[in-house]
């Protein structure tokens, strides 16, 4: 007589192939996760830029005139900064009726410029354009940069011929 053997249970190679498997599973899923945070990240220093240069254009449009290169940054009462054409820092060139302010908050470095639309001081231009540029460093460190702009007209010009 002859006795077959009946093996109900599970093989060691049975349960290491399962595991290899389990372990390509998981190692795909970690890397979508933090493909997907770096994303996340991304975007939220994207928002943050946006944020900052929309807040240095809306500052900007409702001061006074004759306040208009003066930036109270914590609010205060008293201006942290003084913007310039003076080819020092953020302004290029000197003497171009560029005046350049900067600053760096959370990652975020944001630049304002003002534009008169002709050359001498700013309360004889008539108007000008506010520009808002706000930089980061993107994936693989490249560098991001979210530009906005709004033109502004000199109260004691508007109405007259």
């Amino acid at each position: 007589m002859r006795r077959t053997m009946k093996n109900d249970g599970i093989s060691l190679i049975e349960v290491m192939v399962a595991m290899v498997i389990s372990g390509v599973a998981l190692m795909g899923t970690l890397g979508a996760v933090e493909i997907s945070s770096r994303h996340i990240q991304q975007g939220g220093l994207n928002s943050k830029a946006i944020e900052l240069a929309q807040a240095r254009l809306e500052a900007k449009r409702s001061v006074r005139w004759q306040s208009l290169l003066e930036d109270d940054l914590d609010h205060d009462g008293t201006p942290e900064t003084l913007m310039a054409d003076d080819g020092q820092g953020s302004d290029t060139t000197a003497g171009d009726g560029i005046y350049t302010a900067m600053y760096e908050r959370d990652g975020v470095t944001v630049v304002w410029m003002i534009e008169t639309d002709r050359p001498g001081p700013l309360r004889s231009a008539a108007m000008v354009t506010i520009r808002a540029v706000a930089s980061y460093s993107g994936v693989s460190s490249h560098k991001r940069e979210v530009k906005m702009a709004t033109i502004r007209a000199n109260p004691n010009f508007v109405g007259q011929p």
